[in-house]
């Protein structure tokens, strides 16, 4: 029994009591009734004349309560994360989080393994893979736009051990892959000064842990701002690599060089040469699938990711292929510059550019990549975040992996990150060339099998729903090339691992070693270690058609939605115009 003199009344915890010079207010006495409740003694409540009031907390103040866990209680779907991305921070994501180190910088040495012809005939293929992988997960993540994206549809529509395999392993790049952007920075900035490369190191982690040390909004912003600055100044070297090649500049002595560079050293080191461009081709394009990570915090999934995924088309054609076509009718395969990986020499863009004697230039666009380097790491962070929140999620990991704060960000998984961020000061050994080679192998073929997976992941949910009758009308956006072009990238990426094994057993210009070998082939090793010691630890059950799970998480679209969002009155001329602009 309750020893109270009279019994407890029910005061709102969202009531405010405000105070003006005509009379006494009482605010927001609308209570929603879902709002948890507060009971308080009468004693308690202020007498007749006296006002409460509550001092409203500064920003300060705000921000140290932001990183008190949430409570596990009151998780969503998403395990605690928020939904703060608008569509332009995920169509940001989509085109600018694949512009880093791996087309700036790693480009050159795959023109001196392969040549530019192999270079141009990688990236199309690739390219072409990696197109159709982004459409069919714009579908999945419409579909199902829960945490940890791929690695979770890994798990529900691959087998649980793979998706355990394919976590950690992709964690795993994520710790390797930052250290590398961070290296790659140090030697961007050889361009300008000698000075101790630990300082710039110890630069880039003060910044990268400001970028994510506010909520999933603030990274956004500033995603969008770096993205914008490498579109653009991707953009300008196409424009001006263009005038070069056609002798358009004075100070350039060349004059016209048209396709002679390229042709003098079209292809390198044979069919050695041609194969082992694949796996830098596959880094380069790596971060294309980072807007899959983004699904559980992107405030309207079904409008924001088919605005992203319709934009590879222009992302792969121009920033890519466009871009390394003209490098290669610019700077030689057999340029030494290409292998030195420092200064003036870390990118064969700011070659391109110093060759043609254009002042100025070269520094400006040298700073565009460093920036574009450090926007890499920064996206980097936001989805290996994620991707280890997920592991915790998904029982792959201690359950402290998956704890969020009132902010909504995985907070431990973040403290990981920033830990091992701390690797790239192994530059410091002043072997940063391997350093660089080493990080880039852990990364290197993590891509493939996380786009191969994508691809099957997406085969056989689409198999689930014609096996157990579930209508496509259901889907909020469709993949417009269907589960043909799904089985296309996933051979492909089959035959592209072949490729690279065989380059790994060979490699090109010198005698087989262990040392290349897992240089080349290590990803591969480490995942199917992983697959197989959990699948014989754990004997999980093999998934079929009949008893996959595509009900949980359904962001099912009905029929009468899709009619709503149709507009009244549309032109012929306007019906073919949005077709078309859908499509690309």
């Amino acid at each position: 029994m309750n020893s109270l003199s009279s019994p407890p009344q029910y005061i709102p915890e969202t009531q405010v009591h405000s105070y003006s010079k005509s009379n006494l207010s009482h605010e927001n006495v609308a209570v929603d009734e879902k709002k948890t409740a507060a009971f308080v003694d009468e004693d308690s409540l202020p007498s007749v004349g006296e006002i409460d009031i509550v001092q409203p907390k500064g920003r300060f103040a705000r921000f140290i309560d932001g990183f008190r866990l949430a409570d596990a209680d009151e998780d969503t779907s998403e395990h605690g994360l928020q939904r703060k991305l608008k569509s332009r921070h995920i169509q940001m994501i989509a085109i600018g989080g694949a512009i880093g180190t791996g087309l700036w910088v790693g480009s050159g040495s795959s023109l001196v393994t392969g040549g530019a012809a192999s270079v141009l005939i990688n990236y199309i293929l690739i390219g072409s893979m990696v197109f159709f992988t982004v459409y069919n997960l714009g579908e999945l993540c419409v579909s199902f736009p829960t945490r940890g994206g791929y690695i979770t549809y890994a798990t529900r529509f691959i087998d649980e051990s793979w998706g355990f395999a394919l976590s950690w392993n992709y964690v795993l790049g994520f710790l390797a892959s930052i250290p590398l952007e961070l290296t790659t920075g140090t030697m961007l900035i050889r361009y300008w000064t000698n000075l101790n490369a630990g300082i710039w190191i110890t630069i880039f982690i003060a910044f990268l842990i400001f970028s994510n040390i506010f909520s999933v909004h603030i990274y956004g912003e500033l995603e969008f701002l770096m993205s914008s600055i490498k579109i653009a100044a991707m953009c300008g070297f196409i424009i001006l690599g263009i005038i070069i090649d056609c002798g358009g500049v004075p100070t350039d002595y060349r004059g016209y060089l048209g396709t002679h560079v390229f042709r003098e050293n079209a292809f390198r080191n044979g069919f050695k040469g041609f194969c082992s461009v694949f796996t830098s081709a596959a880094f380069s394009f790596s971060g294309t699938e980072y807007v899959g990570v983004a699904a559980a915090e992107t405030d309207d999934p079904a409008k924001a990711f088919p605005k992203a995924v319709r934009q590879t088309f222009f992302r792969i054609t121009i920033f890519y292929i466009l871009s390394l076509f003209i490098v290669g009718l610019l700077i030689s395969g057999a340029d030494p510059r290409l292998t030195s990986y420092s200064g003036v020499d870390a990118s064969p863009f700011v070659l391109a550019i110093k060759d043609a004697n254009i002042k100025a230039l070269p520094s400006i666009l040298n700073s565009v990549i460093l920036i574009s380097v450090i926007s890499s790491a920064n996206a980097q962070i936001y989805a290996g975040s994620r991707a280890i929140h997920s592991l915790g999620c998904n029982g792959f990991a201690p359950k402290c992996f998956s704890w969020v704060d009132l902010s909504g960000r995985p907070i431990i998984a973040l403290l990981i990150l920033f830990v091992f961020m701390f690797l790239s000061f192994l530059v410091e050994t002043g072997k940063s060339t391997t350093v660089f080679n080493w990080f880039m192998s852990i990364s290197g073929l993590g891509t493939l099998f996380t786009w191969g997976s994508i691809n099957l992941a997406y085969i056989r949910y689409r198999s689930a729903m014609k096996y157990q009758q579930r209508s496509l009308k259901e889907i909020g956006f469709r993949s417009p090339f269907g589960i043909y072009a799904a089985w296309y990238a996933f051979g492909f990426i089959c035959l592209i691992l072949i490729a690279e094994f065989y380059v790994s057993v060979s490699p090109v210009g010198g005698k087989s070693t262990a040392s290349a070998f897992f240089m080349n082939y290590l990803s591969a090793i480490i995942i199917l270690v992983f697959f197989i010691a959990h699948k014989l630890i754990y004997r999980t059950p093999i998934i079929t058609s009949f008893n996959m799970c595509i009900e949980t998480d359904f962001a099912r679209i009905m029929p009468s939605e899709k009619e709503q969002e149709k507009p009244a009155t549309t032109s012929p001329f306007r019906n073919i115009a949005k077709k078309m602009l859908t499509f690309f």
